[in-house]
This record gives structure tokens, sequence and C-alpha cells, in this order.
């Protein structure tokens, strides 16, 4: 378990799937798609959805750019996080919001890979979470042209060293979308 004492609750944390993050990402449509079941699988299971939206100067709050895609939609009463840097805690109120939902144990999809989600899994297990990667609900932008592996090599990489991260008293995995949230006692 968790470093977080007695906080034994699972969250589902969805990172930057908004319109100009996944516009044009790696396999975008089946992504969204699964990331969509694993909401429902979520809220049907009782388990809290936590969305995080990036800003920025190119990603203003409210802009076309900034929204989430249209397939997802937040229940009112989901938490909301704004961020403007790669780690979803930095600068952030989401430790306080994780902490009131007694959270100890994060499920982590969204984009990208190669920069906030792996900014986020880290923050999140330096932080004393359970962190688990949902290996087929992350996504990037291609960054070939600046010398990054090709996108699927980026999400395979993550992916392995994600599966062998550990440190004292928490766990760290990566488990596919179809995996979780298929119990009520998935939470």
């Amino acid at each position: 378990m968790s470093t977080l004492g007695d906080r034994d609750a699972t969250a589902l944390l969805l990172v930057d799937v908004q319109n100009d993050v996944v516009g044009g990402a790696y396999e975008r449509d089946a992504v969204v798609g699964r990331i969509a079941g694993l909401v429902d699988r979520a809220r049907a299971a009782g388990v809290p959805v936590v969305w995080v939206q990036h800003n920025d100067e190119g990603m203003p709050v409210g802009s076309a750019e900034w929204a989430l895609v249209p397939e997802l939609v937040p229940a009112e009463g989901e938490a909301h996080i704004d961020k403007q840097h790669g780690d979803s805690f930095e600068g952030t109120d989401l430790e306080e919001v994780l902490a009131g939902l007694g959270v100890g144990r994060l499920v982590v999809a969204g984009a990208e890979t190669d920069a906030c989600i792996r900014s986020t899994i880290h923050g999140a297990f330096v932080r004393g979470y359970d962190t688990t990667l949902v290996s087929d609900a992350h996504t990037a932008g291609d960054k070939t042209a600046w010398g990054a592996p090709p996108v699927d090599g980026v999400i395979a990489h993550t992916n392995l060293y994600w599966s062998f991260q550990t440190a004292p008293g928490k766990t760290a995995a990566v488990v596919a979308a179809e995996e979780l949230f298929v119990e009520v006692g998935d939470r």
C-alpha cells in the first residue's frame, strides 16, 4: 500500500486529454475510447475521476484548444485541476483534492506520454502514491523531427520502465484499460 497512511481510496487521474494536446496524437481515437471506457467503469465502481487540464499562452483557459475532447465530459462534482507544469502536482491543489478524497492509489491515463504523463507518474510516486499507468490509454504527438523515438516506442518504453519502478512502501504498476474497474472491489 501507499505510504500515505489510511488513504486507501483509488482515483482515476486523467491528464491533458484536451483538443490541442491530443488532436494529432498517436492512435488518438482508440486511446480516447479506452479512456471513455475507464471513466464509465470508474464512475460505476464509485471511483473518483479527477480531470487535469494544462494551460499556457497557446492553450489559454476557456479556449477551444484548452477544452477537453468532446468524447469526454466530466460529471457534476468531479474534481478539476488547472496546471501549468508537466507534473500535475506542481503549482496545483491536486494533493489537497486527493487527500480530501482519501486517495492513496492513482490510476493515470492521458497525454502526453513523454512529458506530462511521465512527470505526473513520477510526481505521484515520490509523494507516496501507489501509481498505476494505464498501458494502452496514454499517447503523445510525433516528436521524431526533434530526435525523439517514434510515439509507439515512447509508449512501449514508458510502459516497460514503469513496470519495474520500485520504492519502499509503495507500488508502481502498468495495467491495460480493460482490466481496470471491472468490479466494485477495484476501489
